[in-house]
């Protein structure tokens, strides 16, 4: 905690967690080339994730090389996202749903595995690639040259307390006014009514039409956990309790989406409908889907509230000076 103790201005926690995301992520890169354990991709990912994150939350303070880049991050976060999102799949497919399928149901399954397997064959070469190229190594080596000899816009010279909720509220705000909160809800002027009894084909359908709008506000949910997970240092219980719920939001979104994206996989290896192919695989991901809904409609209806929103923007007004011990 040693630099943190003595930080004041918007540059030094910049600095600070410039650096310790770029540690994470360098530390993992070696793992990940010899892809012994797929948690070394995944801890490299979510380093880069957050290295973005830092980059975006304090971009007005950054006088950052042209090299890194907000836009040259994602590029290299694409390709170890794809290889990511394989072992996920494969993971869920061999562990979860494979013993608990008939065997005429594994037999179709395993060929699914085998063909994504492959896949992962030539994903693994691409982000080996990704790892060996220019555009990676002039990342690494700008970031260690700012690093090295830090350079800030003026404003960065700020202390951090008074503008914390300038950082934060417009993130939050895009949040909050994200039309995936009214999925699935009746406005009848100005009220909100969330209807807690659909059957399941009324949510199937729902889901079926609005599954591209949940995707993303549980992306919007995820930029906007990192940002706030930036500043904890600097609040209680309160903004806490916050950055777990919209942690899961992004959860419970993420579980609804999965069960899309393995039909599609499947759909695609198998070339026909997967009820038609694997009825109980099938009914298994409706069941899911279901249960997860309602577990939203709770999150939904908490951040619809006029109260939620009115205390999560005043937590955020409400930064806690820290006093040294």
């Amino acid at each position: 905690m040693g630099d943190k103790e003595h930080a004041v201005t918007i540059k030094e926690w910049a600095k600070i967690a410039i650096a310790k995301h770029s540690r994470k992520m360098l530390k993992y890169e070696a793992g990940v080339l010899k892809d012994k354990d797929p948690e070394d991709l995944h801890q490299m990912r979510v380093g880069m994730r957050r290295l973005r994150s830092a980059i975006s939350g304090f971009a007005i303070a950054l006088d950052l090389p042209a090299t890194v880049s907000e836009r040259n991050i994602a590029k290299i976060g694409r390709s170890l996202g794809k290889l990511r999102d394989l072992d996920v799949l494969l993971a869920a497919l061999a562990n979860d749903y494979r013993p608990q399928l008939p065997k005429s149901e594994q037999k179709n399954l395993d060929k699914v595995i085998k063909s994504l397997n492959k896949q992962r064959k030539k994903e693994l070469k691409r982000v080996r690639e990704t790892l060996n190229s220019k555009l990676y190594l002039d990342l690494t080596q700008g970031l260690q040259n700012w690093l090295d000899k830090s350079r800030f816009q003026m404003i960065g010279e700020f202390s951090i307390y008074p503008v914390l909720p300038d950082l934060l509220l417009p993130q939050v705000s895009q949040l909050l006014l994200h039309p995936g909160w009214l999925v699935g809800v009746e406005l009848n002027q100005g009220a909100v009514h969330i209807s807690e009894s659909l059957d399941h084909q009324t949510v199937r359908q729902i889901l079926e039409k609005q599954e591209p709008i949940l995707h993303d506000l549980r992306k919007a949910a995820k930029k906007t956990r990192y940002n706030l997970e930036l500043f904890s240092h600097f609040y209680g219980d309160t903004y806490n309790y916050y950055v777990k719920q919209i942690e899961q939001i992004q959860e419970v979104l993420g579980q609804i989406q999965d069960c899309y994206v393995l039909r599609e996989v499947l759909e695609k290896v198998l070339q026909s409908a997967i009820a038609e192919q694997m009825p109980k695989l099938a009914a298994h991901f409706t069941k899911t889907r279901y249960q997860k809904w309602q577990e939203w409609q709770v999150l939904q209806e908490e951040f619809l509230e006029d109260k939620t929103r009115q205390e999560l923007r005043q937590t955020i007004q409400q930064p806690i000076f820290a006093t040294e011990d």
